[in-house]
């Protein structure tokens, strides 16, 4: 047996704590499963997300980055066997890391970074992948970093989860990266993730970026509001740019607002290609890069809150601090304490 933390049904915070604690068969790996020892996860806000959506087998087990120990391996393992340290972003298809133990798809999964705790690693999965994919599958830029020289990325949020990573490795690929921020606070955190400029979103942007000389944008990435920043991105972008998001629209915006710039415009789906089991060892591979990277010195962890221990109290904090949209970095629990 094991214990995990879920709810019986969706549920918004102004309803009080509905998470609980139970009791739960350990999970068994099959084909190319691996069953891993929890010792760290983070909370994102997917999860506030998925709280909210209707269940149909309570109880919901919520939880997505996670680092652990392989304890077991399904009969069809050929990346990893028992003892190794591996993190992952999770799958829907899975129930999820909020648990003691959790089972996984070796190809979700990569080598944890030596050089760091479970903890920092905890803070990287998820937010990796989507700036990786952001990067590279929407607006294709090069694995070369010299290939990308000249080239201006615009982060919206940039103190984020998504957007503290995305700066570091956008700038490990040769970007040159301006972020917003609202407070010295954020502001000081996205310049120490390696911002090149960071511009104040309750000012005038695009005078902003004319007075520190930036003329040229071309990417825009949006790590929230879409809707209210939809025109704003098609304004300061340049003809033929290219616009990622990865907060859903509410309201139902003109397309044609992109056609005088001829510009395209991505939603990046992290989940995508585990729901359509399409390419899925691409989240080893950026996984894996990801983690070289961090024993290389050249990405740092992102993490800036921790959780002594996994309860549903913490839990819930932990869902109402991502809700109040104040944090910078990320919301760890360690699950070793």
């Amino acid at each position: 047996m094991m214990k995990a933390i879920g709810a019986d049904r969706a549920f918004q915070l102004s309803e009080g704590n509905l998470f609980y604690e139970f009791d739960k068969e350990k999970p068994t790996p099959k084909d190319k499963e691996l069953l891993i020892k929890v010792k760290a996860i983070s909370a994102n806000p997917i999860d506030t997300k998925q709280r909210q959506r209707p269940i149909e087998q309570p109880p919901r087990i919520l939880g997505y980055d996670a680092v652990g120990v392989v304890e077991a391996t399904g009969d069809n393992c050929e990346l990893y066997q028992v003892g190794d340290e591996v993190f992952y972003s999770g799958s829907l298809k899975f129930d999820g890391s909020n648990a003691e133990y959790q089972t996984m798809d070796e190809r979700y999964v990569a080598t944890k970074p030596s050089n760091v705790s479970y903890t920092e690693a905890a803070s990287l999965p998820l937010t990796s992948i989507t700036a990786y994919e952001v990067l590279f599958d929407i607006f294709n830029i090069s694995t070369n970093p010299d290939n990308n020289k000249g080239k201006t990325l615009l982060i919206i949020n940039g103190a984020g989860g998504v957007g503290s990573i995305a700066t570091q490795i956008a700038k490990a690929y040769g970007l040159k990266v301006v972020t917003t921020a609202g407070r010295e606070e954020t502001k000081a955190w996205s310049e120490k993730m390696g911002a090149d400029l960071v511009i104040n979103y309750k000012e005038d942007m695009k005078a902003q970026l004319e007075s520190n000389n930036v003329k040229d944008i071309d990417f825009i990435f949006c790590t929230f509001d879409t809707d209210l920043y939809y025109e704003t991105m098609i304004d300061l972008v340049k003809a033929r740019g290219t616009l990622a998001t990865i907060v859903a629209f509410n309201e139902k915006q003109d397309l044609n607002l992109l056609k005088g710039k001829s510009l395209t415009f991505g939603h990046e789906n992290m989940f995508a290609r585990s729901l359509n089991n399409i390419d899925v060892i691409q989240y080893h591979r950026y996984l894996t890069d990801v983690s070289k990277k961090v024993e290389a010195g050249v990405y740092q962890p992102t993490v800036t809150k921790v959780f002594d221990e996994l309860t549903p109290e913490t839990l819930f904090e932990a869902h109402q601090l991502l809700e109040d949209h104040v944090m910078k970095g990320k919301i760890v629990f360690d699950m070793e304490s």
